[in-house]
């Protein structure tokens, strides 16, 4: 294919693919099957690492990450994103319209009433219809660049297409969805990770990561709501508004114009208790004056607009007597405490349980059973105790003694170094670890096995069928046809499940088998780079940190792992089975300028993350190898690299190439 062919069809790629997000993502419309996107987004992909001096800025596979960032550099607000001033009562929102209808003098206004989003507050400008940069509102004058991670976000367009805005800025609230927060907990608590807080302080965290790819995993959104521009094309802000939805941004259909003060309290009264269905937290209502000639004869003060004022929600809690503390065992051996207490309603539902977290949340709020405490939904999807009501207290009221051995099997709990939280490290006895193993290793992202689920785990543990995950491929049909509920066409579709896992990719067998900290993402990492299972048990903690991304946490829990002899007997088992343990490159050579060339790719650069520059030494004909020796023939030397692989490719006389040299190398161009 010609370089103007390749060119083409980048371009048309490009187009369809960011229509397709487009209709699917502003219009609720699938125009393609996911496999069908799918199919395109890598052809991209692969002529893009092939030609990357042909990438176009507003190209969709940055919604899957990968780019790794190794600073965010600071930069100015071109219009500071100043704070707005709260009031939590009517009065003071009487007090502001009186202020703005004197400085007004006479002249009528509206009104635009909006829920005030509890995300992080996020500035994008777009040159020539094209995202340009992404920034966090910072200190208002200025805020970190986090571009990259910006472009994960599925909702935000790369390009618009309007012919009356090109060069323009967006406001907008960065926020993680309700149901994708909950999803990223369940995933992290399945390997064994601390659970994030609430969703406002994880998007935070989120956007600022410096792996992009961690960054599209999570799923963040962004509610649209302000538009900064010179035409003037716009006199009002519902007008920007209804304008941004139009051209493509996610706008939400929550705000509402209102001629009176009096129709601004219908809309804080009407959202109220509205507010608990939609699919992020708020935690007020922002109100702004309509007109932009308005707003500007309104002015500001040194902090804050005199146009907008924002209106607080108070945070319901309720009152309410803990009857009981009671704990959960986790797959990992976690002991979770639960508060268990009289059913009270809060945030439009009714709750009777809120997770205690750890031993210390207990003694730091001194909780006693029988206790009068507090419990607050506000911003938090979880209800939590806050408090207690200590005046209620009962004099002889016993201090809680947190359990020392496990509810399920009785085993002595322990405590790890610099953890809050405590362990039953009877693994292979305890059954909610034993049926939760089970239930990882047969979930979709691992190994994906049909016609299996949690009532059927049970029943086959109860029975005695199985009490490891190799034990399932032992299974008959004559066993299972026996249990409860099932039949001959039920049983058959669990025998059948499991028999096609076998062809799962070693990646999805590496997370399944459950190594503590290990991930789908870090799992997809450590195969890749190791290639074998063999090669990966017998790696040094050393070789194991210097995986990029793999810090010495997730690395100590790998040689952890496979230092106990009942894991090395599980893997045998399953490779007896027929499972995959060997890594099996899936990208297809379309080019042979680096044909039998051999490549050591080591340090962070600036066009590619580490995987898109192996993508695209592979692509090209090359081949990726994991040491130096003298058979080697280039170094890919990014910044900092390691001073030992310098030295021995020094030494020992390698090509050390820059990554600039290296995309001359396969014919690209940096300009």
């Amino acid at each position: 294919m010609s370089e103007k062919a390749v060119q083409n069809r980048i371009e048309e790629l490009t187009t369809k693919l960011n229509h397709y997000n487009f209709m699917y993502y502003q219009k609720d419309t699938s125009e393609v099957s996911d496999q069908e996107f799918d199919h395109l987004l890598k052809e991209l992909e692969e002529l893009e690492n092939n030609h990357p001096d042909l990438k176009l800025p507003e190209t969709p596979t940055a919604r899957v990450g990968g780019a790794v960032t190794k600073s965010f550099e600071t930069v100015a607000h071109k219009t500071p994103m100043l704070s707005l001033s709260n009031t939590y009562n009517e009065e003071e929102l009487r007090e502001f319209d009186e202020r703005v209808r004197k400085a007004l003098d006479g002249e009528a206004y509206e009104y635009v009433c909006e829920l005030k989003f509890d995300g992080v507050a996020l500035s994008v400008s777009f040159e020539n219809g094209v995202l340009e940069r992404g920034v966090t509102r910072g200190d208002g004058a200025q805020g970190d660049d986090i571009t990259t991670n910006v472009k994960t976000i599925r909702t935000m367009p790369l390009k618009v297409f309007s012919d009356e805005f090109k060069d323009f800025e967006i406001r907008g609230e960065i926020f993680f969805p309700r149901s994708e927060f909950e999803r990223v907990n369940k995933e992290r608590e399945d390997i064994g990770e601390a659970l994030l807080a609430n969703p406002r302080n994880a998007a935070s965290g989120t956007i600022k990561m410096q792996d992009s790819k961690v960054v599209s995993s999570r799923r963040l959104d962004c509610f649209v709501y302000a538009l900064i521009e010179d035409t003037g094309v716009v006199k009002t802000h519902s007008e920007a508004l209804s304008k941004l939805k139009e051209i493509g941004f996610n706008v939400p259909d929550t705000f509402q114009v209102t001629s009176s003060i009096e129709g601004v309290f219908e809309f804080i009264k009407n959202w109220e208790k509205k507010r608990f269905d939609l699919p992020l937290d708020t935690d007020g209502i922002v109100i702004k004056v309509n007109s932009y000639a308005q707003q500007k004869k309104l002015g500001f003060t040194a902090k804050s607009p005199r146009w907008a004022i924002a209106f607080k929600y108070e945070s319901e809690s309720a009152a309410t007597i803990l009857e009981e503390i009671t704990f959960q065992v986790g797959r990992t051996g976690a002991i979770t405490p639960v508060a268990n207490f009289q059913p009270v309603a809060l945030a439009g539902t009714t709750v009777k349980r809120a997770s205690l977290h750890n031993a210390n949340e207990i003694a730091r709020l001194d909780l006693r059973v029988g206790d009068t405490v507090f419990v607050e939904k506000g911003g938090e999807i979880i209800p939590k105790v806050t408090g207690v009501d200590l005046s209620l207290r009962k004099p002889d009221a016993p201090v809680f003694t947190y359990l020392t051995h496990c509810p399920e099997c009785n085993s002595e709990l322990q405590r790890k170094e610099k953890e809050a939280v405590h362990y039953c490290l009877n693994v292979n006895e305890c059954p909610p670890q034993i049926k939760g193993r089970i239930e990882h290793f047969i979930q979709r992202k691992a190994m994906d096995i049909d016609g299996i689920g949690p009532e059927t785990i049970e029943a086959l543990y109860e029975n005695g069928l199985v009490k490891n995950p190799a034990d399932l491929y032992d299974l008959k049909f004559e066993q299972v046809i026996y249990l409860d509920r099932f039949g001959e066409k039920s049983a058959q579709k669990l025998i059948d499940g499991i028999a096609d896992s076998v062809k799962m990719p070693f990646e999805k067998v590496l997370f399944a088998i459950g190594i503590r900290f290990v991930g789908a993402t870090v799992a997809e990492k450590l195969a890749s780079f190791f290639k074998t299972i063999d090669a990966l048990s017998n790696a040094s903690l050393e070789e194991l940190v210097n995986v990029p991304e793999i810090g010495e946490r997730i690395a100590q829990s790998v040689k952890d792992y496979f230092s106990i002899p009942e894991n090395v007997l599980f893997i045998d088992r399953l490779k007896a089975a027929g499972l995959n343990f060997e890594y099996k490159e899936t990208i297809s050579v379309l080019d042979n300028k680096l044909d039998g060339k051999t490549f050591v790719i080591s340090g962070v650069f600036e066009q590619f993350d580490r995987n898109g520059l192996k993508d695209s030494v592979k692509v090209n004909g090359g081949k990726i190898v994991s040491s130096i020796s003298k058979s080697l023939d280039y170094l890919i030397a990014g910044d900092k690299m390691g001073p030992s692989k310098l030295e021995k490719a020094s030494s020992l006389g390698i090509t050390i190439i820059s990554e600039k040299e290296y995309i001359q190398m396969i014919g690209g161009s940096l300009d």
